[in-house]
């Protein structure tokens, strides 16, 4: 199954409030407490262009919170990871909302160079051909980022 993560350039089929009424629901049946500062952080991604860095998180933090400071940023951002409500793109240091919030899951992402829209993709086959090749050569994966640069197809019929 292919499916487009919700960022504010791809956000169709489930509206940010959307997205935050599952996260609060997933929070309240774990026991979780999902904090002002971690749902502005997450109301800040989920608005993005694209991805986005802790820095770009934390001006924007400061603008309406001027005490806020990194480890404001970093907590929320380490409660959203761990909860999997966001996702990290390792090679861009960036994060992106989850299109599935409400489960477990590792990132597959198509990163468009032209225009940076994120499409995150979930491919059963592609994580267990992954996990196997591990296997293979005596490694146990704990986790996997799988970020694939290129061009979407909106960027490539523009030239």
């Amino acid at each position: 199954m292919h499916e487009v993560a919700p960022t504010a350039a791809t956000l169709t089929a489930m509206s940010s409030s959307q997205v935050i009424a599952r996260i609060e629901q997933q929070c309240r049946k774990q026991g979780l407490r999902l904090t002002a500062t971690r749902r502005r952080v997450l109301e800040l991604i989920l608005a993005a262009e694209g991805p986005v860095k802790a820095y770009d998180l934390l001006d924007e933090l400061k603008r309406e919170r001027p005490g806020a400071a990194p480890p404001t940023v970093y907590r929320a951002l380490d409660f959203l990871l761990d909860n999997h409500f966001i996702h990290r793109l390792e090679t861009l240091n960036a994060f992106v909302s989850c299109i599935h919030p409400d489960h477990q899951h590792h990132g597959q992402f198509l990163i468009c160079e032209g225009c940076q829209t994120v499409t995150e993709v979930h491919d059963a086959g592609l994580l267990r051909a992954l996990d196997e090749a591990a296997r293979d050569h005596g490694f146990t994966s704990r986790h996997q980022v799988l970020e694939i640069y290129g061009r979407c197809k909106a960027c490539v019929d523009d030239g």
